[in-house]
């Protein structure tokens, strides 16, 4: 038992700066049957986008969730979104987390937050985990049912618990392409031709959409939660802040952008451990998800492409507010170069035709 615990995805201190008035937020808890007096708090330290947090209660773990500090992205960061996305797909998707409660109220913790059930078991951050043995086989499975559920996402019946009024999927494509535009335009710190190369290439070959289905929108590894008992199962599937209805192929997009292989510049290769051996490649990910579906997958190279262009401009926010001092986080100190790293491989799919090194 104590070589799983030491696997499982660990909390710690609070950084400097994201700490919570516990006080306040012990006084609010206990009025919801969930809590008991007295919880305890611990920062979960991995993570780019929203601040999160382990909340234990008696024998009970919850998962607090809130944005980071200094954030004002449009659409961005929304708290109450995201607790009426869970609650809306939990009742259908097994692999979301239960979500407890939401509170609008920013005096308590100083911004609105909301609370979920914890799902223990081991996430794939940006380094193996000790004393897991990260086999080829081993990732070749893990690969190959992530990939499996992401499928599974975009067959969900839509017309159960009324999934349709998660988003507007007329013209989904082209308010994506046209607002993760403005939002590098309103978070750029520096001037990067490639990535305004991308942005005009765009803005010219928005496709049709053919298929509509739930989203998730952030679909990678360090958003799943594998089994202790069983390393290939998949338990969860965290971070479901950007969730809508739209084009699934947006999302396999996303997916491919996050999937990185050994030869992509190695900036990239914090984001995933799709790199290492027995990891299906992308092509490989088209392949299995194209027989999967059935979804026609000939026009993939526009959707790799924004997403690697949208990759990008996600890490350009951060780093912008790095740079603006909102943020002490040493790790956001280099992101620049990581949206470097992305543009540069929607750049080289672009001039190559491929999107994959395979």
């Amino acid at each position: 038992m104590r070589e799983k615990n030491m696997l499982m995805d660990r909390s710690g201190m609070i950084r400097p700066g994201e700490g919570l008035d516990i006080k306040r937020l012990n006084e609010y808890l206990i009025k919801w049957p969930e809590f008991e007096e007295g919880v305890s708090i611990e920062q979960f330290p991995s993570g780019f986008s929203n601040l999160t947090y382990l909340i234990k209660s008696g024998a009970q773990e919850f998962v607090l969730r809130k944005p980071p500090v200094g954030a004002n992205v449009k659409g961005g960061h929304d708290m109450k979104r995201e607790y009426d996305l869970l609650t809306k797909i939990n009742p259908v998707c097994p692999y979301s987390p239960r979500p407890v409660l939401h509170c609008a109220n920013k005096e308590i913790i100083g911004d609105e937050f909301f609370i979920m059930e914890r799902v223990r078991g081991i996430i794939l951050r940006n380094a193996p985990p000790k004393n897991m043995p990260m086999t080829s086989e081993l990732m070749h499975t893990i690969s190959s049912h992530a990939v499996d559920i992401l499928c599974d996402l975009h067959q969900l019946d839509l017309d159960k618990n009324n999934l349709w009024e998660l988003g507007k999927p007329t013209g989904y494509a082209k308010r994506q392409v046209e607002g993760w535009i403005d939002r590098y335009n309103q978070s750029k710190t520096d001037q990067l031709a490639s990535m305004e190369a991308l942005s005009n290439w765009l803005l010219q070959h928005i496709p049709e959409s053919k298929n509509v289905s739930l989203l998730h929108n952030d679909y990678k590894y360090d958003n799943l939660v594998l089994s202790l008992d069983n390393y290939s199962d998949i338990l969860a599937v965290l971070d479901w802040e950007m969730a809508t209805i739209g084009d699934p192929l947006m999302d396999l997009g996303t997916t491919l952008a996050y999937w990185v292989e050994l030869l992509d510049p190695p900036a990239l290769k914090t984001f995933n451990l799709t790199w290492v051996p027995g990891n299906l490649n992308r092509n490989e990910v088209i392949e299995r998800y194209t027989e999967k579906t059935g979804i026609d997958t000939t026009n993939i190279l526009f959707y790799y492409v924004f997403a690697c262009f949208k990759l990008g401009v996600i890490c350009q926010q951060i780093y912008a507010r790095y740079k603006q001092g909102l943020t002490k986080d040493p790790r956001f100190a280099g992101l620049i170069s990581v949206v470097n790293a992305c543009a540069a491989n929607g750049q080289k799919a672009l001039n190559t035709g491929k999107i994959s090194n395979y």
